[in-house]
């Protein structure tokens, strides 16, 4: 029809589908939902069009995650050569509380390291890491250093254990489900330098913690809420079904010792470890704390989050990675919104907004 002149309101309301995926950006894809509304002219006229972008979050609750409460271990044996006609054989061994977090939880860590050799190891480093996969007809990869922690080496002869902990910080969740294009994994990587040693503990990060009520958990789970994590000498409640000798190392033999951390990524200025206050993620699952709410004399010192180099690669072609120094990925203006889940206006608020305008 045609609008007579002045102003007018036209309130309206969508439904938005249940399956949708949560927005998401990154540097070779993105998912993002906009509003957008246009005027019709007349004949030869321009037509007037306007937009606004909005965040969408579907929740991911871990609690539908199978074996999500139940600890992650991973273990590896190797022999080498040292000194020309030396032999040695280590193992490291690496155990997380749990499998899935929400951002603002802590990942607690304990590791292991029987060095049966004549030699002394290299620094050990723990580090969370994003893979970001897009599934395009030549498949590109984004992996990344969210945060690190390095430990020193193990003497010769020793069995050194080393307990550690990272901060989850506001992430995408991991899946992204209802995006068949853009898929989110995570993981803890464990690795150990001369000899060259690595192990993978795959987690999930969401938006709704697991329950860890008595009812869920089992008696072989190490972690109820939130004490420290058992003694790595706890038997897997699914332990290897073969019984590999070198895995028995640690039986005898090789003297205890404390793996102390040299550096840590999540660390304030003066760089003391970073600790958490709890109105820090008080607003919504993964939203950084506004800067209105921040207090500047608290008690503990802000996140914040030091990531390493992205190396984007294809998986076809003779094509060098390049190194990047882009920033944490995160959704559109995430830490920055004072709200970043807030719902929007319904159908009456949009009516007593436009008429109080009038």
């Amino acid at each position: 029809g045609t609008l007579a002149a002045g102003e007018h309101c036209f309130p309206f309301q969508f439904v938005i589908p249940v399956a949708v995926p949560t927005s998401f950006e990154g540097p070779f894809g993105k998912v993002s939902y906009r509003v957008k509304a246009v005027i019709d002219t007349p004949r030869f006229s321009k037509d007037y069009k306007a937009q606004k972008p909005f965040y969408l979050l579907n929740l991911l609750n871990l609690n539908e995650v199978p074996d999500i409460e139940h600890p992650n271990y991973a273990v590896i044996t190797k022999k080498f050569n040292y000194l020309l006609l030396k032999t040695g054989t280590l193992m490291l061994k690496t155990r997380s509380d749990l499998r899935g977090y929400i951002p603002g939880q802590v990942i607690r860590l304990a590791t292991e390291i029987h060095n049966k050799s004549g030699k002394d190891t290299g620094c050990v480093l723990a580090s969370l890491i994003q893979k970001v996969s897009y599934k395009t007809r030549r498949p590109l990869f984004d992996l990344r250093t969210i945060a690190e922690v390095e430990g020193a080496g193990v003497k010769a002869g020793k069995h050194a254990e080393w307990r550690e902990q990272i901060i989850v910080p506001p992430l995408p969740q991991s899946a992204l489900a209802g995006c068949s294009l853009i898929d989110i994994e995570y993981f803890i990587q464990v690795s150990l330098k001369s000899p060259d040693a690595v192990v993978t503990l795959p987690i999930y990060i969401g938006n709704i913690p697991v329950n860890l009520s008595p009812s869920r958990t089992t008696p072989s789970s190490p972690v109820q809420g939130g004490a420290n994590i058992a003694s790595p000498g706890v038997t897997p409640s699914a332990p290897p079904a073969e019984d590999d000798p070198q895995e028995r190392l640690c039986a005898g033999g090789l003297d205890n010792e404390e793996i102390s951390t040299k550096s840590h990524s999540q660390q304030d200025p003066s760089c003391q470890p970073v600790t958490m206050s709890p109105s820090a993620f008080s607003h919504a699952p993964g939203a950084a704390v506004p800067p209105s709410h921040r207090q500047p004399n608290a008690s503990a010192p802000l996140f914040c989050v030091s990531t390493g180099a992205t190396i984007p690669f294809f998986t076809e072609g003779n094509v060098t990675p390049i190194p990047t120094s882009c920033s944490l990925i995160l959704p559109p203006e995430y830490s920055s919104w004072d709200y970043p889940h807030e719902p929007p206006p319904t159908y009456e608020e949009s009516c007593s907004s436009a008429n109080s305008n009038l």
